[in-house]
Protein backbone atom coordinates (compact mmCIF):
# COMPACT_ATOMS: atom_id res chain seq x y z
CA UNK A 1 0.00 0.00 0.00
CA UNK A 2 1.13 3.50 -0.83
CA UNK A 3 0.24 6.67 1.05
CA UNK A 4 -1.63 9.26 -1.04
CA UNK A 5 1.12 11.78 -0.31
CA UNK A 6 3.64 9.46 -2.00
CA UNK A 7 1.89 9.58 -5.39
CA UNK A 8 4.10 10.71 -8.28
CA UNK A 9 3.53 11.34 -11.95
CA UNK A 10 3.83 8.05 -13.83
CA UNK A 11 2.85 5.82 -10.89
CA UNK A 12 0.30 3.12 -11.70
CA UNK A 13 -2.23 2.35 -8.96
CA UNK A 14 -5.14 -0.06 -8.61
CA UNK A 15 -8.44 1.45 -7.50
CA UNK A 16 -11.86 -0.23 -7.58
CA UNK A 17 -10.34 -3.19 -9.43
CA UNK A 18 -9.07 -1.02 -12.29
CA UNK A 19 -5.59 0.30 -13.15
CA UNK A 20 -4.96 4.06 -13.25
CA UNK A 21 -1.90 6.03 -14.30
CA UNK A 22 -1.16 9.18 -12.29
CA UNK A 23 -1.01 11.91 -14.93
CA UNK A 24 -0.74 14.85 -12.54
CA UNK A 25 -1.00 15.46 -8.82
CA UNK A 26 -0.99 18.40 -6.45
CA UNK A 27 -0.64 18.46 -2.67
CA UNK A 28 -3.18 21.02 -1.36
CA UNK A 29 -3.38 22.49 2.14
CA UNK A 30 -6.33 24.91 2.11
CA UNK A 31 -6.28 27.26 5.11
CA UNK A 32 -7.08 25.51 8.37
CA UNK A 33 -8.30 22.29 6.71
CA UNK A 34 -6.32 19.10 6.59
CA UNK A 35 -3.95 18.49 3.69
CA UNK A 36 -5.14 16.53 0.67
CA UNK A 37 -3.84 15.29 -2.65
CA UNK A 38 -5.71 16.25 -5.83
CA UNK A 39 -4.79 13.73 -8.53
CA UNK A 40 -5.57 13.44 -12.22
CA UNK A 41 -5.76 9.75 -13.10
CA UNK A 42 -5.94 8.09 -16.51
CA UNK A 43 -7.84 4.81 -16.74
CA UNK A 44 -5.62 2.20 -18.40
CA UNK A 45 -8.72 0.33 -19.58
CA UNK A 46 -10.82 3.10 -21.14
CA UNK A 47 -8.28 5.91 -21.52
CA UNK A 48 -10.53 8.43 -19.77
CA UNK A 49 -9.19 11.02 -17.32
CA UNK A 50 -10.64 11.10 -13.79
CA UNK A 51 -10.10 13.70 -11.06
CA UNK A 52 -9.74 12.14 -7.59
CA UNK A 53 -9.17 13.76 -4.21
CA UNK A 54 -7.37 11.78 -1.50
CA UNK A 55 -6.96 12.68 2.16
CA UNK A 56 -3.32 12.67 3.23
CA UNK A 57 -4.03 9.61 5.41
CA UNK A 58 -5.62 7.56 2.56
CA UNK A 59 -3.81 4.51 1.23
CA UNK A 60 -3.85 3.39 -2.40
CA UNK A 61 -2.82 0.05 -3.86
CA UNK A 62 0.33 0.37 -5.91
CA UNK A 63 1.14 -2.43 -8.30
CA UNK A 64 4.35 -4.10 -9.33
CA UNK A 65 5.29 -3.35 -12.92
CA UNK A 66 7.86 -5.26 -14.90
CA UNK A 67 10.05 -2.98 -17.01
CA UNK A 68 11.77 -4.08 -20.21
CA UNK A 69 14.17 -2.13 -22.39
CA UNK A 70 12.75 -2.01 -25.88
CA UNK A 71 13.57 -0.35 -29.18
CA UNK A 72 11.02 1.62 -31.20
CA UNK A 73 10.96 0.10 -34.70
CA UNK A 74 8.11 1.54 -36.76
CA UNK A 75 4.57 2.90 -36.88
CA UNK A 76 1.76 0.89 -38.49
CA UNK A 77 -1.42 2.96 -38.71
CA UNK A 78 -2.50 3.74 -35.13
CA UNK A 79 -0.05 1.26 -33.56
CA UNK A 80 3.62 1.44 -32.70
CA UNK A 81 5.97 -1.54 -32.85
CA UNK A 82 8.61 -2.10 -30.16
CA UNK A 83 11.22 -4.87 -29.98
CA UNK A 84 12.67 -6.36 -26.81
CA UNK A 85 16.44 -5.88 -27.01
CA UNK A 86 17.16 -9.17 -25.19
CA UNK A 87 14.91 -11.76 -26.87
CA UNK A 88 13.85 -9.82 -30.02
CA UNK A 89 10.14 -10.28 -29.22
CA UNK A 90 7.99 -7.59 -30.86
CA UNK A 91 4.86 -5.97 -29.45
CA UNK A 92 2.40 -3.44 -30.83
CA UNK A 93 1.13 -0.60 -28.62
CA UNK A 94 -1.91 1.51 -29.55
CA UNK A 95 -1.41 5.23 -30.09
CA UNK A 96 -3.70 6.28 -27.23
CA UNK A 97 -1.59 4.26 -24.73
CA UNK A 98 1.61 6.14 -25.62
CA UNK A 99 0.43 9.46 -27.10
CA UNK A 100 2.40 11.53 -24.55
CA UNK A 101 5.65 9.80 -25.54
CA UNK A 102 5.22 9.96 -29.34
CA UNK A 103 6.69 13.48 -29.83
CA UNK A 104 9.96 12.32 -28.23
CA UNK A 105 10.45 9.00 -30.06
CA UNK A 106 12.52 8.63 -33.19
CA UNK A 107 13.13 5.36 -35.03
CA UNK A 108 15.48 2.97 -33.21
CA UNK A 109 15.32 4.95 -29.96
CA UNK A 110 15.36 3.12 -26.64
CA UNK A 111 12.48 3.22 -24.15
CA UNK A 112 11.32 1.30 -21.11
CA UNK A 113 7.98 -0.42 -21.52
CA UNK A 114 6.00 -1.13 -18.34
CA UNK A 115 4.22 -4.51 -18.23
CA UNK A 116 1.54 -5.70 -15.82
CA UNK A 117 0.69 -9.40 -15.83
CA UNK A 118 2.32 -9.80 -19.25
CA UNK A 119 0.40 -6.92 -20.87
CA UNK A 120 2.24 -3.78 -22.05
CA UNK A 121 0.84 -0.62 -20.45
CA UNK A 122 2.97 2.46 -20.94
CA UNK A 123 6.22 3.82 -22.32
CA UNK A 124 8.67 5.38 -19.87
CA UNK A 125 11.08 7.70 -21.63
CA UNK A 126 14.40 8.95 -20.29
CA UNK A 127 14.21 12.42 -18.68
CA UNK A 128 15.77 14.00 -21.75
CA UNK A 129 16.24 13.10 -25.41
CA UNK A 130 18.39 14.49 -28.21
CA UNK A 131 16.46 15.58 -31.30
CA UNK A 132 17.45 17.37 -34.50
CA UNK A 133 15.92 20.68 -35.59
CA UNK A 134 14.41 20.46 -39.09
CA UNK A 135 12.90 23.93 -39.33
CA UNK A 136 13.40 27.26 -37.56
CA UNK A 137 13.99 30.89 -38.42
CA UNK A 138 17.64 31.58 -39.21
CA UNK A 139 19.77 33.07 -36.45
CA UNK A 140 21.47 36.39 -37.06
CA UNK A 141 24.95 37.38 -36.01
CA UNK A 142 24.77 38.90 -32.56
CA UNK A 143 21.63 37.00 -31.51
CA UNK A 144 22.84 36.39 -27.98
CA UNK A 145 20.11 38.16 -26.03
CA UNK A 146 19.12 36.18 -22.95
CA UNK A 147 15.52 34.93 -22.52
CA UNK A 148 14.39 35.55 -26.10
CA UNK A 149 13.06 32.44 -27.83
CA UNK A 150 11.77 31.36 -31.24
CA UNK A 151 9.84 28.24 -32.25
CA UNK A 152 11.73 25.29 -33.75
CA UNK A 153 10.22 22.20 -35.37
CA UNK A 154 12.03 18.98 -34.47
CA UNK A 155 12.39 15.76 -36.47
CA UNK A 156 9.43 14.18 -34.63
CA UNK A 157 7.12 17.13 -35.38
CA UNK A 158 7.35 18.56 -31.86
CA UNK A 159 7.65 22.35 -31.68
CA UNK A 160 9.95 23.69 -28.96
CA UNK A 161 10.98 27.23 -28.01
CA UNK A 162 14.74 27.66 -28.51
CA UNK A 163 17.13 30.62 -28.11
CA UNK A 164 17.68 32.89 -31.13
CA UNK A 165 21.20 31.61 -31.86
CA UNK A 166 20.06 28.00 -32.50
CA UNK A 167 19.72 27.15 -36.21
CA UNK A 168 18.29 24.43 -38.47
CA UNK A 169 20.27 21.18 -38.50
CA UNK A 170 21.51 21.42 -34.91
CA UNK A 171 20.79 18.74 -32.33
CA UNK A 172 19.30 19.85 -29.03
CA UNK A 173 18.44 18.23 -25.73
CA UNK A 174 14.73 18.33 -24.80
CA UNK A 175 13.16 17.55 -21.41
CA UNK A 176 10.55 14.79 -21.95
CA UNK A 177 8.58 15.77 -18.84
CA UNK A 178 8.00 19.41 -19.79
CA UNK A 179 8.88 19.63 -23.50
CA UNK A 180 11.38 22.43 -22.83
CA UNK A 181 14.74 23.14 -24.48
CA UNK A 182 17.65 22.12 -22.21
CA UNK A 183 20.67 22.91 -24.35
CA UNK A 184 22.73 22.13 -27.44
CA UNK A 185 24.14 18.72 -27.98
Amino acid sequence: MLSATELKRGTVIKMDGELYLVVDYQHVTPGNWRGMVQAKLKSMKQGSIVQKRFRSTDKVEDIFLEHRNMEYLYRDGDSYCFMDTENYEQIMLPEDAIKDAIPYMILNSQAKIAFYEGKALTVELPTSVILKIVETDPGMKGDTVVNVYKPAKLETGLIVKVPLFISTGESIKVDTRTGEFLGRE
